[in-house]
């Protein structure tokens, strides 16, 4: 509940009215009904097929949850959400003792649902804190070998809980983690992986809109303009480390271009082993439950909307040549 009480800041919300208003023209005006009022936003529920209970099942029906599916979904992937605002309850972690189920915003699924892992595969989690995508991942296939990295210690520790909290012992042996500079994963693990995702440090549009006080907005504001080079050195790396014919993800939840399509297209443009992969066909099925930015160069922008709360989101897709 406390996240309803925090108040929006002025100086970040007038840097995204300019900004977005440029970007988005009359479809920020809608964003920012939903962005600016946590009330309206919606949770979804992502089960544990690892370790859950049917009682969990049962819970979610009874408080109008419906099963998010369509054909594109693996049918391992178990995920619920409600029309309706709000939460379910969370699981306190526990050592020792395995969750039921992840809290999710359901647009965190596409990254996971454009990588399509396959069982046996060598898949690299590049910048993996606090750790959704990754359990996401397990959950629609059985990798060979899943390296989890977040650079930061605090970040780290978390991501190692969520690990411990929803993968079995006997699972975590195809799992490793690493605290590496994931700008420098590409030299160290060259040619090593079938899939990587790249789900980037960037200025969380949701977050931001509610720093604490006009001195981290400034703040936070002036690191937006580096944002887009590390990214880029970070996406640069994770072609680095694909093997031939791998592909990586490219993903953010903040609605910016020049954190969003700039950072695809300044690779596409210096980089000739790499080509992009047409995701609206992805769009088109999944209209009925997310919305989709028109007109996006290199990938898919989902939209914040009244009774589809999720994202922002954005999921770019290249292929190694």
């Amino acid at each position: 509940m406390a996240r309803l009480k925090r108040q929006i800041c002025q100086v970040v919300l007038d840097y995204f009215d300019k900004t977005y208003t440029n970007e988005l023209g009359d479809q920020w005006k809608t964003v920012k009904e939903v962005l600016t009022t946590p009330g309206l936003w919606q949770y979804a529920v992502l089960l544990n097929n690892l370790h859950c209970s049917s009682e969990t099942k049962k819970q979610l029906l009874l408080r109008g949850y419906q099963r998010l599916t369509h054909h594109t979904f693996p049918e391992s992937l178990d995920c619920y959400i409600s029309r309706n605002p709000g939460k379910f309850p969370s699981q306190r972690h526990q050592t020792g003792r395995i969750k039921g189920y992840y809290i999710l915003n359901a647009s965190s699924l596409l990254p996971v649902l454009a990588m399509d892992v396959q069982p046996g595969e060598r898949v690299l989690d590049m910048c993996a804190a606090p750790g959704g995508k990754s359990i996401t991942m397990l959950q629609c296939a059985s990798p060979g070998h899943l390296h989890c990295n977040e650079p930061d210690s605090h970040r780290s520790r978390w991501l190692k809980e969520t690990l411990e909290s929803f993968v079995p012992a006997p699972r975590m042996n195809t799992i490793c983690t690493s605290e590496l500079d994931g700008r420098l994963i590409g030299r160290l693990h060259a040619n090593s992986y079938d899939k990587v995702l790249v789900d980037a440090p960037c200025s969380n549009d949701r977050s931001w809109l509610f720093s604490s006080d006009a001195l981290q907005a400034a703040k936070r504001i002036s690191e937006r303009k580096i944002l887009p080079a590390v990214q880029a050195e970070l996406l640069r790396s994770a072609i680095h480390a694909l093997r031939p014919g791998g592909s990586v993800v490219y993903s953010t939840c903040t609605l910016s271009e020049a954190e969003n399509s700039a950072v695809v297209s300044n690779i596409l443009n210096s980089c000739r082993e790499v080509i992009p992969v047409d995701l609206r066909d992805m769009a088109n099925t999944l209209s009925h439950e997310f919305t989709f930015a028109a007109h996006v160069t290199h990938g898919l922008l989902v939209l914040p909307h009244k009774g589809k709360s999720w994202g922002p989101m954005f999921v770019s897709k290249l292929i190694k040549l």
